[in-house]
């Protein structure tokens, strides 16, 4: 395929920075000693999943992260570093590309009822898909670079 200026590739790895400077901004941008110490967001999703209309969300979130708030938290904040690194870097991309569809849809089931900020997370769900079937590793990478995928 021809493009303007560079190679399908190179615009696929442009989408993948560009997409794990995203995860890494929603790291960077969180008040760690909230979310660490006083669990923030795990209370702020707590609230958002009691209130939820689907029984699912509501049973899930209390078996699941309810019961452990501060392993939760670690995961979540793992997860947004990990995917910011992996897709940024290009190490692991279509694993990281993944585990970005996964972590944005479960965020979107969670605040189904609140459109407020759902253009960001279709936005990175679209941007993971476009990596994925482009094969975003295959310029800029530390995957092409040692040779995976």
């Amino acid at each position: 395929m021809h493009t303007s200026l560079a190679s399908a590739a190179v615009w696929a790895a442009v989408l993948r920075i560009g997409l794990g400077l995203w995860w890494l901004e929603s790291f960077r941008h969180k008040n760690l000693t909230a979310w660490i110490k006083r669990q923030a967001g795990i209370k702020w999703a707590a609230d958002i999943a009691a209130k939820h209309r689907w029984e699912v969300v509501r049973t899930g979130f209390d078996a699941v992260v309810r019961p452990r708030p501060q392993a939760m938290t670690y995961v979540i904040l793992g997860a947004e570093l990990s995917l910011g690194l992996g897709l940024t870097l290009g190490f692991l991309t279509p694993i990281a590309a993944f585990a970005s569809i996964a972590l944005n849809l479960v965020y979107f089931t969670l605040m189904i009822h609140d459109w407020a900020e759902q253009g960001q997370n279709l936005m990175m769900v679209l941007a993971a898909v476009v990596v994925l079937g482009l094969h975003g590793w295959q310029a800029w990478s530390i995957d092409h670079l040692i040779g995976l995928f």
